[in-house]
């Protein structure tokens, strides 16, 4: 169980540096010099603006998926128990898929502000 944490957060920390490389690689700092700025910002707030709407999607979706994942299968050996909990655990892992769409709002709301 301890190594696939360890592997698992490996991955996680895989996944965070691929976005940032992503971002990086999309959006290199020469091209901002080139080109103005909308709306009057800084190329460093564009940069900082889209690094971090990257990265709350990126954690959250990661987060969400880890709680799915353990909540789903704690899910199915309580129905394999009680096939009458059904509901309320669907309730359980709704819920640790809000996570995901939570990330994915912020991300939503960062890129807006910076429009």
């Amino acid at each position: 169980m301890r190594r696939f944490a360890v592997a698992l957060m490996l991955i996680a920390a895989a996944a965070v540096l691929l976005a940032f490389g992503t971002v990086a690689l999309l959006f290199p700092e020469g091209a901002f010099a080139q080109t103005p700025a909308r709306g009057g910002l800084p190329p460093d707030a564009w940069t900082w603006g889209l690094m971090s709407a990257a990265l709350a999607t990126a954690a959250s979706s990661l987060a969400g998926g880890y709680a799915v994942a353990k909540l789903g299968s704690a899910a199915v050996g309580a129905l394999a128990e009680k096939p009458d909990l059904f509901g309320r655990l669907l309730i359980f892992v709704g819920l640790a898929e809000g996570i995901a769409i939570y990330g994915v709002i912020i991300s939503i709301l960062i890129l807006n502000r910076l429009t």
